[in-house]
Parts: C-alpha cells; sequence; structure tokens
C-alpha cells in the first residue's frame, strides 16, 4: 500500500483509512467499505477503478479515451467489445461528447446492478440492433417490474345495459362504393 496507488471515489484530500489483506485492500471512509482492490505486490504501481472515475469524466468526457482506468480495464478484460461498439454507436448518433456522457450513464448502472448483468444486457441491446442507454437501463431493471396479473370485474346490475358493439358495415359499404368514383 506504501509503494502503490489504489483508486478510491471520494474527494482529493479526503482522510480514508487503508486495511491491507493478504488478498486485498480497502478503503474505508467514514465507517464503510468505499473501495476493494486486489493487493498489487509490485512496486510503484496504480490500481485503478473506471468506476471511481465516472463522476469526475462525465464531467470531462473527453478524458475517457485516453483514461488510464480505462486502459486498465481493457487489459483485465473488464471492457468487452461491446461496450466499444455501443460506445461507437452512441457517438454516432450523439456527436462525441454527448455520445461518450451516455456511455459514461451506461458504465455507472454497473454500480447499481453489477458489472457482469450491466456487460449482457449491452450485448442483448445490440444484438436487437438497439443503441440508447434507455434500452440497456430497460434491460436491467425489466426483471424488476411487478407485473400485475388481469382483474375481473363482476358488474353485476350494469350487465343490463349491456350492449353488443355497433357494426361497421355500413361505411365499409359506403367507403367501397366511394372509391369506384373518380
Amino acid at each position: 500500500m506504501r509503494t502503490n496507488a489504489y483508486s478510491v471515489p471520494v474527494r482529493a484530500g479526503t482522510q480514508v483509512e487503508a486495511r491491507v489483506y493478504p488478498a486485498q485492500v480497502e478503503v474505508w471512509h467514514a465507517g464503510r467499505c468505499v473501495a476493494r482492490h486486489d493487493r498489487c505486490y509490485s512496486r510503484q504501481q496504480q490500481v485503478l477503478d473506471l468506476e471511481h472515475y465516472l463522476d469526475v469524466l462525465e464531467k470531462k468526457p473527453g478524458a475517457l479515451a485516453g483514461a488510464t482506468p480505462l486502459a486498465q480495464w481493457r487489459a483485465q478484460g473488464r471492457w468487452p467489445a461491446t461496450y466499444d461498439e455501443l460506445w461507437s454507436r452512441l457517438q454516432q448518433r450523439q456527436g462525441q461528447p454527448a455520445g461518450t456522457r451516455a456511455m459514461i450513464a451506461v458504465l455507472q448502472l454497473g454500480r447499481v446492478h453489477g458489472a457482469t448483468r450491466l456487460q449482457e444486457c449491452v450485448a442483448q441491446a445490440l444484438a436487437w440492433g438497439c443503441a440508447d442507454p434507455a434500452a440497456v437501463r430497460y434491460l436491467l431493471t425489466a426483471g424488476d417490474l411487478e407485473r400485475q396479473p388481469p382483474v375481473a370485474v363482476d358488474v353485476g346490475a350494469l350487465a343490463a345495459y349491456d350492449r353488443p358493439q355497433p357494426s361497421l358495415h355500413a361505411y365499409d359499404q359506403l367507403l367501397a362504393s366511394q372509391e369506384g368514383r373518380p
């Protein structure tokens, strides 16, 4: 920990507590764990998590393409080809800054729903030909939507006023006769 730098999602200069374990490093702030990294035994390394930088990158979207955390995610296999495809389509539709902000918004969904689920939903959206953050969000939350079974309503005495649906046959004949006229 003393020879390596680990990213945390708190403001620069904030006092944090590091707990170093044989396999991982945890960073605590205000009584809760704010970051967890695999421990790096090399020296003078930067161990960065792209999720820790998403809020900052949202304000400066041009910095995402060359960001060191993005390069580390690519090297670790945490950035699948589907993310590049989605990002490219978003930039084509919305322009470079807005498309990158939209991609950052998609990545932020991984904080809530998990990286694996996000990757699945991005791949599914692209397979359906859809490159929109709202579609990915819908796919992530579709299983959580509350589905109500249809309700049968007893109309009781109102059944006496039940009438058959009107027939539009006469109107159809009128339209057919009008189509034949010049």
